[in-house]
């Protein structure tokens, strides 16, 4: 997505197979629905909600307005959570915010198929900018009926976080193999210290998804796991039982309290040292101060099976528009300029500067963890999204009841793997 070396683009090429790959079965309105007006303000309906990021949207949204004397943006923040659960109704309003926060490929798609999502062709085949980004990014961004919903802006990798003054004082170091991974939790747990924190509690239930996700990609590939979400496997599947039982064996390592707690509170446990590390995005540095941001670091999650190929969850922030808006002409102004070099650099900048740009030109924070984070994802042989952007919004709570029932009562896992295929299968009929 930035800087198209060779080895980005055999990254790319994977991460566009992942977009077109997970349930890209709709159709979209076209751009000539939506009615044609430039009366008021574009309204921005934003997920992005953690103090620093939520300053940056701010700032973006001030440059647009600087630079295009007499055209206003609202900016309405939701908490993450509530944006998710809401999204639906939003779009489904009568009169809906015209743009939102969100997610490319088959979450988009899931909303673009019942013909809520407004097509960006227009904005794709007139902006110097998007012409530009890589065809990767092009087939995410597409539907399957042939159509362009999304303008990207960031992308981020998500790993095993901890402080680096703490793996010191420790006397421990990042593992690459699952063995290795287990001594680790056992040195940590020796200092008395749990050694995995995660913050599946509160309204982040989904957290969890992310030790299923890498879990599958370990034991059984990206492929299985982007048709498994896409119903082409059961989750009940012996396959799916290999995940859990490895799980399992890192289960009396987690914080007692991890899913009683949020993902913000639980990166105040690691950064405190009151756990050790955690698997979670960058997004996390959010919620941390800027001057603890020297001391994080972070390890890929370690291997299983070192005959399936490496993958990496790599997710693509970025938005997409309401069929019913009332404000075509401005919003594709907007979204234009969302696509640029500039913007996408001035929201980086802003936030905790832990992203990764989508435009080609635009620079990063190049810090050591940004550098890192990049070599991190180029190396991957694969790239899946996250698990509700590999299946769908609507199939996220099945997950999230799947898995904390897991964590609460693992001898149970047959029948919670039961319940979750026929939870699963009713949003797939639907």
């Amino acid at each position: 997505m930035v800087n198209l070396q060779p080895s980005r683009r055999r990254l790319l090429a994977g991460l566009g197979a992942v977009g077109t790959t997970a349930l890209l079965s709709g159709c979209v309105t076209s751009a000539s629905s939506g009615k044609s007006s430039s009366k008021g303000a574009v309204t921005l309906q934003s997920n992005i909600s953690a103090p620093q990021a939520k300053t940056a949207m701010e700032h973006l949204v001030a440059a647009y307005e600087k630079q295009k004397s007499g055209k206003k943006v609202t900016l309405n923040t939701i908490a993450a959570e509530t944006f998710r659960t809401q999204l639906p109704t939003y779009l489904t309003s009568a009169n809906p915010p015209d743009v939102y926060t969100w997610y490319p490929g088959s979450v988009a798609d899931a909303y673009a198929k019942k013909n809520l999502l407004l097509s960006l062709d227009e904005v794709w085949n007139s902006s110097p900018d998007l012409k530009r980004y890589s065809k990767a990014l092009h087939t995410l961004c597409t539907s399957s009926a042939g159509k362009k919903v999304f303008v990207p802006q960031d992308y981020y990798w998500w790993g095993m976080f901890y402080r680096k003054s703490n793996f010191k004082k420790w006397g421990v170091s990042e593992p690459r193999t699952w063995d290795e991974y287990l001594d680790l939790c056992d040195k940590i747990k020796s200092k008395g210290v749990a050694p995995i924190g995660i913050g599946a509690g509160g309204n982040t239930p989904w957290v969890a998804s992310a030790w299923f996700d890498y879990l599958d990609i370990r034991i059984n590939g990206a492929q299985y796991h982007r048709e498994l979400l896409a119903g082409k496997h059961r989750f009940d599947d012996p396959e799916v039982h290999k995940v859990f039982d490895r799980w399992k064996e890192v289960l009396p390592y987690f914080d007692p309290n991890g899913t009683a707690i949020a993902f913000q509170d639980a990166t105040t446990s690691v950064l405190n040292g009151r756990t050790g590390m955690m698997l979670i995005g960058t997004f996390f540095a959010d919620a941390a101060p800027k001057s603890a941001l020297d001391d994080i670091d972070f390890f890929r999650f370690p291997v299983i099976d070192a005959k399936v190929p490496l993958a990496e969850e790599a997710p693509v922030d970025g938005y997409f528009v309401s069929a019913r808006t009332g404000r075509r002409d401005p919003v594709f102004d907007f979204m234009s300029y969302l696509a640029t070099a500039e913007a996408q650099e001035l929201y980086i900048s802003g936030s905790s500067g832990t992203t990764l740009p989508c435009h080609p030109d635009a620079k990063d924070a190049g810090t050591p963890l940004v550098k890192k984070g990049r070599e991190h994802i180029e190396a991957a042989a694969e790239i899946t999204q996250f698990f509700n952007r590999d299946s769908s919004d609507a199939l996220q709570p099945t997950a999230d009841n799947a898995l904390t029932k897991f964590m609460a009562e693992p001898k149970d896992i047959g029948s919670i793997l039961t319940n979750w295929q026929r939870d699963a299968e009713k949003i797939w009929k639907a």
